[in-house]
């Protein structure tokens, strides 16, 4: 056990001199137990033994001596992982009970005795295990247990995958939150999920039987298969096989659709569905037939968008579970208070099968370091899973670090175990244990930002959302200005605790990430780019400076490399920041000039021209600042206001590929005095054409400069490429180009 917290029994919570006096296990360091485990016992009760005989000793300085027995017998013994007496108990069960001076601890299975001891040290004796390597262990002189011991819980959430690498990269810490070790624990690796396009790539089918895909505006695409064609059964047959026999320990195959929305729609194909009332039709009709080849295993597929609909009249044969999905939700609140739909699709799915895995989803993927207040959601969400029968709940954190990284862990895994918990008292015992003397502060934030929330009913709480869009809510200016001081604060009381003061500046991403944002788009002066100065320069604010700089070094520290799913890096932010930083310094004749747009915005920066003369500038995200334009080119004019030379003109665009944001292929800058003649400057191409290596999410800047003219107008023409190329998922699909700040020098 690592960096173990001790405390002395005086402070512990459950003195034991409040407590019935109990079955004395230890006192003052010396025993006469011993533990006794079955002979021949697997090597996860030799752990379970191993772990008690460990954390007993941190308690009360005891050394427990860990027996084999083929039977059990008198005296003062521990037994681990004996089975139950009255025969056969449910393999998640855990039972602690005290029977004379003996003590049974003991689960359903190996994983589960296991699981029972580490529930017996944090219940009993107040161990807790916070995050991998940080644990609490409070020292007791008399370590003892209650004499009517007799406690069993059987949870009813058998399968508990919370995704998150605290848990993937330390086994043993999820095994003390109970939690797996990996996203899809059962199934073949090739095949765990979107596994239509694996099975058959268009690569090696499209070209020579396009009638294999989707048929879609009278075209075949292949974003989806077609599901109808009996040959395309017989391949994905055929690659079911031979990936089951090529993993034969494996239970689990996935047969789900891509990850899109482009589904077939051929007569064939949309006869079964319009039977059904749901584009799940076809899929469940596809995958049952699938499932009847191969009787011994589990056939997974997805109630994913298009499909999360329930079919009127199919059922899922027994042996296809269902992976029912809530990405669209809300996540301001509750799932049955704001997303009443996705909670009748849940009992429409429950009635047609009990085989039902639950995909949730439990943090922002664009901003994994943005604030995202809905702690409050998880419980009553998981409490929805569990009274619709599912047994297997897998919560798509973000896996890599993102806000309050290891509370949201250990509170999500929690939950898991127990759905009907004191939240309170366990975020409260988290964050006084983790936190320490910061423990208010940061508690301070957690509470305020989730009751500004809840005040504003009206705001849709999305997975693929931006800080911006909570820059009137929850992220108001003085309501950041609040939290910074409460983490300045938080700072100042565990500044003589250095691991404990890191922890402080972990959790200060989040409100560092969004001050950072709203200083993008100038948000008030305390949150700015750049200021005047007293010679009318403009300069970056030095607080902002530092703010970046903490930001980096603290993420550099703490190996937090990613922003958001994309792949988008925090060095590469951080770059862009600072080249932002430089160009809002420049001198920019354009600068809150006027702008009249020549093809049609929507949507973003409230389809607002002036969005590009602003002095906000666009980042990452598509939310903030970028004005977009979609199937359509972007092309608009900035009147200078007078007759002006210049030499220099340039404009950014972004790239988000998996929301179909492409670059434009080319952009071509004209100027003009009297706006009405133009007169050509330079065309630059595109020099990051769209592949499929291309980076997912970023940033280019298109710029010309040329030999010093007189314009009054500058327009700038950005061409569309209409629609991704046909190995994209949105082929056939408009896509989107968006286009921030232009900069004339």
């Amino acid at each position: 056990m690592k960096s173990i917290f001790l405390w002395l029994a005086a402070i512990f919570f459950l003195s034991v001199s409040c407590q019935q006096e109990g079955v004395v296990l230890s006192n003052k360091g010396k025993t006469q137990y011993s533990i006794v485990i079955p002979d021949g016992a697997s090597l996860e009760i030799n752990k379970a033994a191993t772990e008690l005989q460990s954390y007993l000793k941190a308690i009360g300085g005891a050394d427990f001596s860990i027996e084999k027995a083929t039977s059990l017998s008198a005296g003062k013994k521990i037994y681990v992982g004996w089975p139950a007496e009255s025969g056969a108990t449910p393999q998640a069960q855990i039972t602690m009970t005290v029977k004379g001076e003996q003590l049974h601890i003991s689960g359903g299975n190996d994983q589960s005795t296991l699981f029972a001891v580490y529930t017996f040290l944090e219940k009993y004796f107040g161990v807790r295990y916070y995050a991998p390597g940080e644990e609490l262990v409070p020292q007791q002189v008399k370590v003892m247990v209650p004499k009517d011991m007799n406690y069993v819980y059987t949870p009813s959430i058998t399968t508990r995958t919370v995704h998150s690498k605290l848990f993937y990269e330390h086994p043993d810490f999820a095994a003390k939150q109970k939690v797996t070790t990996e996203a899809f624990p059962g199934y073949v690796p090739d095949a765990r999920v979107h596994t239509f396009g694996r099975f058959m790539p268009e690569g090696e089918y499209y070209k020579s039987h396009p009638e294999y895909y989707a048929l879609r505006n009278g075209r075949r695409i292949p974003t989806q298969l077609c599901l109808s064609n009996p040959k395309v059964f017989n391949i994905v047959r055929d690659r079911v096989a031979e990936l089951l026999e090529q993993h034969p320990e494996c239970n689990v195959i996935s047969v789900s659709q891509g990850d899109n929305t482009q589904y077939c729609q051929c007569k064939k194909c949309e006869a079964i569905n319009k039977k059904e009332g749901s584009p799940a039709g076809s899929v469940i009709e596809f995958v049952n037939r699938i499932a009847r080849e191969f009787p011994d295993k589990q056939i997974s597929t997805l109630a994913y968008q298009y499909t999360r609909k329930a079919p009127l009249h199919i059922k899922p044969e027994p042996n296809v579970l269902i992976t029912l999905c809530s990405i669209e939700c809300d996540r301001s609140a509750p799932i049955e208070e704001k997303s009443s739909d996705f909670a009748t699709d849940l009992i429409e799915w429950g009635a047609l099968t009990d085989n039902i895995r639950i995909w949730d989803y439990t943090t922002q993927f664009t901003n994994f370091l943005a604030p995202f207040p809905n702690l409050h959601t998880l419980q009553p969400n998981i409490q929805l899973f569990r009274d619709n029968h599912a047994k297997w709940v897998f919560e798509q954190h973000s896996h890599n670090p993102s806000e309050l990284f290891e509370l949201r862990s250990y509170l999500t895994a929690k939950l898991l175990w127990n759905p009907d918990l004191d939240v309170d008292s366990v975020m409260d015992d988290f964050l006084t244990g983790y936190y320490a003397e910061a423990a208010p502060y940061v508690k301070n934030y957690i509470t305020t930002v989730h009751e500004e929330l809840k005040k504003d009913t009206d705001f849709f709480l999305f997975l693929y959302g931006d800080p911006s869009q909570a820059f009137d809510s929850f992220l108001c200016p003085e309501l950041l200005s609040r939290f910074d001081k409460w983490y300045d604060e938080a700072e100042l009381a565990v500044a003589g605790k250095s691991n404990v003061l890191e922890r402080v500046k972990k959790a200060r991403l989040s409100v560092d990430f969004a001050i950072l944002e709203a200083s993008r788009q100038q948000l008030t002066p305390g949150f700015s780019l750049a200021v005047k100065n007293q010679t009318g320069k403009y300069v970056v604010p030095e607080q902002l400076k530092k703010r970046l700089n903490g930001f980096a070094e603290t993420c550099s520290r703490n190996n937090i490399t990613l922003l958001n799913e994309m792949g988008y890096r925090v060095e590469e932010y951080v770059e862009l920041y600072q080249n932002t930083l430089d160009r809002a310094m420049r001198s920019n004749l354009a600068r809150g000039k006027q702008v009249k747009l020549l093809t049609t915005p929507k949507k973003y920066a409230d389809e607002n021209p002036q969005a590009l003369t602003d002095g906000a500038f666009g980042g990452p995200s598509f939310y903030a600042n970028w004005l977009g334009f979609e199937g359509n080119h972007a092309e608009a004019v900035i009147d200078l206001g007078e007759l002006t030379e210049i030499t220099n003109v340039s404009t950014a665009f972004l790239q988000v590929v998996n929301h179909l944001v492409v670059f434009p292929v080319k952009v071509t800058f004209y100027y003009s005095a009297d706006g009405k003649s133009y007169k050509l400057l330079k065309q630059i191409d595109n020099k990051k054409p769209l592949t499929r290596e291309s980076k997912i999410n970023d940033i280019q800047y298109f710029t010309a400069s040329f030999p010093n003219v007189k314009a009054r107008y500058v327009k700038i023409k950005g061409v569309n490429m209409k629609t991704p190329p046909v190995w994209h998922h949105g082929a056939g699909m408009p896509s989107w180009i968006f286009m921030d700040e232009v900069m004339v020098q």
